[in-house]
């Protein structure tokens, strides 16, 4: 193989990482190590790793890929994972240094839209807010916690974008992109323009009991504009849009009349 595109993963959302955050880090560990370990041996030309954004610390103004230290601490519920993606990222730039694989690592903020995991279980907030919205029974949604939270989230035809260009430019041995929208929206935000985009007479309700990881991140893209001339292109308004089109679609059958 001349490019291996990594983006396996053990994943699901606030649910499992509060009441079992260990799922999260043995698996990816040990995938990843073996795989970049079989792509150093195999003399892959590239290896294209997708990361995250959980080592970030939470924040108002947009992060750049270097405003993450590693001397101070981030928020505990995403400690486990958080630690094994900077791990993960250390040993892409191990590889790069003894190798002639070149490694593009991708901190992606919440992508969204068809084909993502829409069951409760294992869905995050956007996926299950979908779901909720468009299967709720009894003319309400219920958000875990109070909604104040914000996340940045990316329609993921630009994350394909992105992945296009990374592919097509190849920058550096080892280098760090932050892809994401740039703005955060508090998901009680999101979950009134779902509800809206659905046009299904919802009211919204709050559960303080359940998890929720109050964090607000988004993140500045410069390097990735920069560097590789990407932009994000999908409003959250359209993906919203297009995501529920799909949803209809595909669910059409288990859908509430």
């Amino acid at each position: 193989a001349d490019i291996v595109i990594q983006a396996a993963a053990t994943t699901s959302g606030a649910k499992d990482i509060v009441s079992r955050p260990h799922i999260h880090v043995t698996d990816n560990a040990v995938m990843n190590s073996l795989l970049f370990r079989s792509a150093f041996e195999h003399k892959v030309r590239r290896f294209l790793f997708f990361s995250c954004t959980t080592m970030y610390q939470s924040s108002a103004t947009p992060q750049k890929e270097d405003d993450f230290v590693e001397n101070e601490p981030f928020n505990e519920k995403y400690f486990g994972s958080g630690w094994t993606k900077v791990y993960l990222e250390k040993m892409c730039e191990f590889f790069s240094s003894i190798s002639e694989t070149h490694f593009t690592v991708i901190r992606h903020s919440n992508i969204y839209g068809p084909h993502d995991k829409y069951d409760l279980e294992r869905s995050h907030v956007f996926g299950a807010t979908v779901t909720k919205v468009m299967t709720s029974t009894d003319d309400r949604v219920v958000v875990w916690g109070r909604g104040e939270e914000a996340r940045d989230l990316l329609y993921i035809s630009d994350l394909i974008d992105f992945v296009r260009l990374a592919v097509e430019n190849d920058i550096a041995p080892y280098r760090i992109y932050n892809v994401g929208s740039g703005a955060a929206v508090k998901i009680k935000e999101l979950v009134k323009r779902i509800v809206e985009a659905s046009g299904r007479p919802l009211r919204i309700e709050h559960d303080l009991s359940k998890p929720t990881i109050e964090t607000s991140l988004s993140l500045d893209t410069t390097r990735a504009s920069e560097e590789l001339g990407w932009q994000p292109r999908v409003p959250l308004d359209e993906g919203i849009e297009m995501t529920l089109d799909w949803y209809r679609e595909t669910f059409r059958g288990e859908l509430p009349e």
